[in-house]
């Protein structure tokens, strides 16, 4: 059916106006998506240290230790002695003296200490000059002048034979009395001697 008239065209349909649309409520503090990784990543970067600390402690461990010095050679294998030249004093003396000079040498770097000079013959006393002990330098050698006291030429041989000292050394190793023998001149200077300072008084 047609209609007519004057006046402001009506819609079609309802005139209300349209309800807004509903906004999103917004969280409060809503975790960040990104907290798991950035967890795992701190765990790997503090498991990656504790790996790089066990590591160097390991390798401290396990690397080559620089070996020990080696442990100084005993004093009788660095110490040797030469006979140098004796001398008679006086054979009419009461207790004839005679003397003789040995040299001393020190094969090591190390000093060594002659705490003591002596012989196995009863009828002779020994001293030195200079007076044990006396100590030889690293490396170097020092002369002893030792003198010789008969005192009684019934205990003392007419032929020394192959004669000996018997000398007391100490190093930082050990300590210890090594017998020397001293030559073939040695013998034959001894033996003068002794035949000058006993004469017929020998045993």
């Amino acid at each position: 059916m047609a209609m007519s008239g004057i006046g402001p065209v009506e819609p079609d349909g309802d005139t209300r106006p349209s309800d807004p649309a509903p906004v999103a409520p917004h969280p409060r503090n809503r975790p960040s998506a990104r907290t798991p990784g950035r967890r795992r990543r701190t765990a790997a970067g503090a498991l990656l240290a504790v790996a790089v600390l066990v590591g160097g402690f390991a390798l401290h461990l396990t690397r080559p230790r620089p070996a020990p010095p080696p442990e100084p050679r005993f004093p009788s294998q660095t110490t040797s002695f030469r006979y140098l030249s004796m001398q008679v004093r006086d054979a009419r003396a009461t207790l004839p003296e005679f003397e003789f000079t040995i040299q001393a040498f020190s094969e090591s770097d190390a000093p060594v200490i002659v705490l003591d000079i002596s012989q196995p013959y009863a009828g002779l006393s020994l001293g030195s000059d200079p007076t044990t002990p006396l100590r030889v330098k690293g490396g170097m050698s020092r002369k002893i002048t030792v003198t010789v006291r008969v005192t009684e030429c019934g205990k003392v041989p007419r032929n020394a034979g192959l004669p000996f000292l018997d000398v007391t050394l100490r190093n930082t190793r050990a300590k210890e009395v090594h017998s020397y023998i001293l030559g073939a001149r040695y013998a034959r200077d001894l033996s003068a001697a002794l035949e000058a300072a006993c004469g017929n008084g020998f045993r």
